[in-house]
């Protein structure tokens, strides 16, 4: 099993509804939802559809202990942190992929990844040498390498950033055709406030992320 720290919109905000048509598939249910009539529109979404509609804040790993200790970890990093407004989003081309990212710096949110990431190391296996091979293979700084050893992970810390996926790498034709398409569908979700208010563990047995559970913010 592999088993990551990610944030999700509320069940009952509008951006899980909207996300989850998006992608294709609800996280939560395990269900296909109908996305937008837009021509390849699956295609272009498989790959996050895979992994639900959310931000990571500690990338998938696979345990190197109990499921207990894991999920205590992750309700101990929730019962610490209080609820903090999310900035507004918008639809970005981050690398070549569509996603969702907030339109102003947020340091809650790089503490909070950051928290996710450190207090979780102990609990995960280290990669493997193909895994080590496959992350390098895509050119790491030096900065990047040392999250990779240290972390398991090249893209934390402070190369970490918080991002919604929408699709796969996109050519640039198909950026500007999407891009249109992905702002008027979350077009009045992007538009309310928000508040960071839960964590979520997403796990992976033999198919896609589901979410385990999910943990409010704050003291009970």
């Amino acid at each position: 099993m592999r088993a990551a720290l990610y944030w999700a919109p509320a069940l009952n905000d509008p951006l899980w509804d909207l996300g989850c048509a998006w992608l294709g598939r609800d996280a939560e249910t395990g269900a296909t939802c109908p996305q937008p009539p837009i021509d390849g529109i699956s295609g272009f979404t498989a790959e996050p559809a895979q992994y639900g509609f959310h931000a990571t804040l500690r990338p998938p790993m696979r345990l190197a202990t109990g499921w207990d200790e894991f999920r205590a970890v992750a309700a101990n990093i929730a019962r610490a942190t209080r609820p903090f407004a999310l900035p507004p989003l918008e639809i970005a081309v981050i690398g070549g992929f569509l996603a969702l990212r907030e339109t102003v710096p947020c340091q809650p949110l790089q503490d909070f990844a950051d928290r996710c990431v450190e207090l979780t190391n102990a609990h995960r296996l280290q990669p493997s040498a193909s895994e080590l091979q496959r992350r390098r293979a895509a050119g790491l700084s030096p900065r990047q390498e040392s999250n990779l050893q240290r972390w398991g992970y090249p893209y934390v810390m402070q190369d970490w950033f918080f991002h919604l996926t929408l699709t796969h790498k996109l050519s640039l034709s198909e950026q500007q055709t999407l891009l249109p398409h992905a702002q008027r569908h979350f077009a009045m979700a992007l538009k309310s406030p928000r508040l960071v208010e839960s964590l979520c563990i997403f796990t992976q047995l033999d198919g896609p992320f589901l979410i385990a559970e999910r943990f409010s913010l704050g003291p009970p």
